[in-house]
């Protein structure tokens, strides 16, 4: 249904409970290395609770490799830079919604790639960042209700 890539995870706790919503919507994760934690990390389990074993995941070494494997997919960055909010995007199944790690985000390199792909969620000026965990939920669910996902 849809790609959730995480670039350079850094907290077990946010990726496991990222790897529960994406089994509750029927998403797969994908995580970029270097992973900030062991996959047997005890908070990823704790996080992730008896649901990690339902969870289609997989692991990449680069941002280029996520693109190989899935060259038709549409990518949606997610920034605090971007101009463009989360509900003026049209999302479709098997879209790719990207996720930069919780200290630096996505790297430049990436988002300089189609500037145009590049979403947000509103905030004042008051908070630096969102959860990463709340922000990859609330973006999945927009696009899960935008195209029809579960009943």
């Amino acid at each position: 249904m849809l790609n959730i890539v995480l670039y350079q995870p850094e907290i077990p706790q946010n990726t496991g409970n990222i790897g529960r919503t994406c089994v509750a919507i029927g998403a797969k994760l994908w995580m970029i290395r270097p992973l900030g934690f062991h996959l047997d990390d005890r908070y990823l389990k704790r996080a992730g609770m008896d649901y990690w074993q339902h969870l289609d995941w997989a692991v990449a070494d680069n941002w280029n490799e996520v693109r190989r494997q899935l060259p038709d997919s549409q990518v949606w960055c997610l920034t605090k830079t971007a101009t463009r909010l989360v509900w003026d995007v049209e999302f479709q199944p098997n879209d790719i919604l990207l996720f930069g790690s919780e200290s630096r985000g996505l790297p430049a390199s990436i988002l300089l790639e189609d500037a145009q792909r590049n979403i947000k969620l509103p905030m004042t000026d008051l908070v630096r960042s969102l959860n990463l965990a709340s922000t990859v939920n609330t973006v999945a669910y927009e696009a899960v209700r935008q195209f029809g996902g579960l009943a």
